[in-house]
């Protein structure tokens, strides 16, 4: 991803992931955490599997279970193919089983 500042400079996707990681691993309210989950998912790309991490603990730190689940729903949405969906699934496993959260379809809906 590319992103322009008022300078010349254009973001790389690994800065664009390095910005949105450290956002969320200082965010400590609700508001903070869903306008940044806007905003990322925003843009034309899918977000970094270090991302959604950062989104997934910033949520289970101020005890926002909802928004958490709510990460999976975007992502689901965000992917080309559904193979790419199950690749972030597997990928944030250990997160996923860490902080306790589940899918919407895990958990029935």
């Amino acid at each position: 991803v590319a992103r322009r500042f008022y300078s010349d400079h254009e973001e790389t996707y690994e800065e664009f992931t390095n910005r949105y990681v450290k956002f969320f691993e200082n965010v400590d309210e609700q508001f903070e955490l869903q306008r940044g989950l806007n905003n990322c998912f925003a843009y034309d790309l899918v977000p970094d599997v270090a991302i959604c991490e950062a989104a997934l603990r910033a949520a289970r730190r101020i005890d926002d279970y909802a928004t958490a689940v709510r990460v999976f729903e975007a992502l689901k949405i965000k992917v080309d193919k559904p193979s790419q969906y199950d690749d972030y699934l597997q990928a944030l496993k250990p997160v996923m089983d860490e902080l306790g959260v589940e899918t919407k379809e895990d958990l029935g809906f």
